[in-house]
């Protein structure tokens, strides 16, 4: 049996009874940092013994571990944080093991995908989960911009070195004033969650080099859904306007023209910028 095994976010705390018994019973823990899993495992007096499973190693480890596992072992899989496999490795061990007949079964626990989406106050019935943009800028706001007409909340995994570049590409995306929550260091010391208009959340990143530490979740608004009618009425107008006036003063216009909100408009504006590409 491979057991994919949910580890706490930061509090060590955050365990479950059933994910320390598997991890004490199973033959081998496959982690994704061998060290940063130590702690954990002392605290809870978790002797097995652990080898490595990172993003470098994948592809063979998972060769060794498949056999080991055809050959009657049983192996828990844990990443640095959480649920393993959720933008962490894990993926193609798994699906090796799966396609060799070999049974799978999920430990569930902490996530700071659901973690900070059940405390942002955002709607959580339809949402999209995006993992970590591109780390180059044009891909990251190509990237942005297709999402910006996406009606589903949006759910968003960051790095430190380029949370305050992300949301302003955000900002310039989705427009100034949607709603976004910024979610940091969940369940640790300094567990922080934010939430404001992302042009307000651009100002409260640079206003603090302290916010702009740790690992975040950003949780932003899905654009807001217009009947056909009304959509295409408001595309007419914003048509025209574009025309003759410059992006920026022909959202302006056609917001106050037909009483949609000046956001909602901006995401028409980009939509219509990139069909006539």
């Amino acid at each position: 049996m491979l057991y994919v095994v949910a580890t706490p976010l930061g509090n060590l705390a955050d365990i479950t009874y059933r994910a320390v018994q598997v991890l004490k019973d199973v033959d081998l823990i496959a982690a994704e940092d061998t060290r940063h899993s130590r702690p954990l495992l002392t605290h809870y007096g978790i002797e097995t013994r652990t080898i490595s499973l990172h993003e470098h190693n994948e592809q063979a480890r998972a060769r060794t571990l498949t056999a080991r596992l055809l050959a009657g072992e049983s192996i828990a899989l844990i990443s640095d944080a959480g649920t393993p496999v959720i933008s962490d490795p894990g993926y193609r061990l798994i699906a090796g093991v799966r396609d060799a007949g070999v049974r799978v079964s999920p430990v569930p626990g902490p996530s700071a995908l659901i973690a900070a989406l059940s405390a942002a106050g955002l709607p959580t019935d339809r949402f999209v989960f995006e993992g970590f943009l591109p780390a180059k800028a044009g891909a990251r706001r190509r990237r942005l911009e297709g999402l910006a007409t996406e009606t589903r909340t949006l759910v968003i995994y960051e790095s430190s070195h380029r949370i305050e570049a992300s949301v302003a590409d955000m900002r310039d995306a989705f427009g100034p004033e949607r709603r976004a929550v910024i979610a940091r260091e969940l369940t640790k010391a300094f567990e922080t969650l934010h939430d404001d208009a992302l042009e307000a959340l651009c100002q409260w990143l640079a206003d603090d080099s302290n916010h702009r530490r740790g690992e975040f979740v950003v949780i932003v608004a899905g654009a807001t859904e217009l009947e056909e009618g009304d959509a295409a009425e408001v595309r007419r107008v914003l048509s025209l306007l574009l025309r003759e006036l410059s992006p920026k003063i022909a959202v302006r216009l056609a917001a106050q023209l037909t009483g949609e909100s000046r956001n909602r408009v901006y995401e028409m504006a980009l939509a219509l910028s990139r069909n006539d590409k």
